[in-house]
């Protein structure tokens, strides 16, 4: 087969792509990101980012750009484009790794599961394997998610709070050793001054992330940008509006939470109800 003709010179790769193409229609237009920040609302740091790709906003960002520059419907199909692609999701994964290392607090709501800085290595184990990992990469994949529980050790471990759904406590592991474990390790890390544990009760009733877990990470420069997660996929915001958004829908849910005295004596309910393992 001969080999593609490349037309444009622009990048096939959707997320490069779209910043391309973002980034000519300013120069363009002989704008500075100054120009387009006033005339859109938005920071200029925001279009900065879109055009290194260190972001990719919200479609109301594209369909404002697209309005802006009077290219109906193009940059919103290469967002749309961009965000599909397997690839940009790694990679948001992995700039969110970069941030969480350097976060000066963190805010966490867990919908269905624990979040990886509060695993032991026997729930990751169990929570892995259900990805379809075994064998030798299931092991790397523990000591990764595991290793994690160092952000929080050591006297400049940045402040976290988890909120944590009832039924994140209410969904045992199979393996009762490890459960016992892992509510254990809940119960001294609830202790520790940097660390705030508060669970949200079923009688809360529905909430704004119903379905979403996502944490909030501070940066040094006092930004905040919010990781979600579902069970398909995680998505990577930086866009403020986005992430305020989903800070109000945080603070709402953590108002009617139990406090962390009450959520301590959950987690020792909870241990309560977790056979002791009898000796032979």
């Amino acid at each position: 087969m001969p080999p593609r003709r490349v037309i444009t010179g622009r990048s096939q790769e959707p997320r490069r792509r779209f910043a391309e193409e973002v980034r000519a229609l300013r120069l363009a237009r002989g704008e500075s990101l100054r120009d387009l920040g006033k005339a859109l609302g938005w920071d200029p740091s925001l279009f900065g980012k879109l055009e290194t790709g260190a972001t990719l906003g919200s479609p109301e960002v594209a369909e404002a750009l697209d309005q802006h520059y009077g290219t109906p419907g193009l940059l919103l199909t290469l967002w749309e484009l961009a965000v599909g692609d397997p690839s940009q999701f790694k990679e948001q994964y992995r700039r969110y790794m970069l941030l969480e290392a350097e976060a000066v607090s963190l805010w966490h709501y867990g919908v269905s599961i624990l979040p990886g800085v509060l695993q032991t290595d026997g729930y990751a184990r169990e929570v892995l394997a259900l990805g379809g990992a075994k064998g030798k990469e299931l092991d790397q994949q523990v000591e990764a998610r595991t290793g994690r529980r160092k952000l929080l050790e050591g006297a400049d471990a940045p402040p976290f709070r988890a909120l944590l759904a009832e039924a994140v406590l209410r969904t045992p592991l199979c393996d009762v050793a490890a459960w016992r474990q892992q509510l254990e390790y809940l119960r001294d890390a609830s202790e520790r001054p940097n660390i705030t544990l508060q669970v949200l009760p079923q009688g809360a009733g529905l909430y704004g992330l119903v379905s979403t877990a996502v944490m909030f990470l501070r940066l040094l420069d006092g930004k905040t940008v919010a990781y979600t997660e579902n069970a398909h996929r995680g998505e990577l915001i930086e866009e403020n509006a986005s992430v305020e958004r989903l800070q109000r829908a945080y603070d709402a849910m953590r108002d009617v939470a139990l406090n962390p005295a009450e959520s301590r004596k959950f987690v020792l309910r909870m241990l309560e109800e977790v056979p002791c393992e009898r000796s032979t």
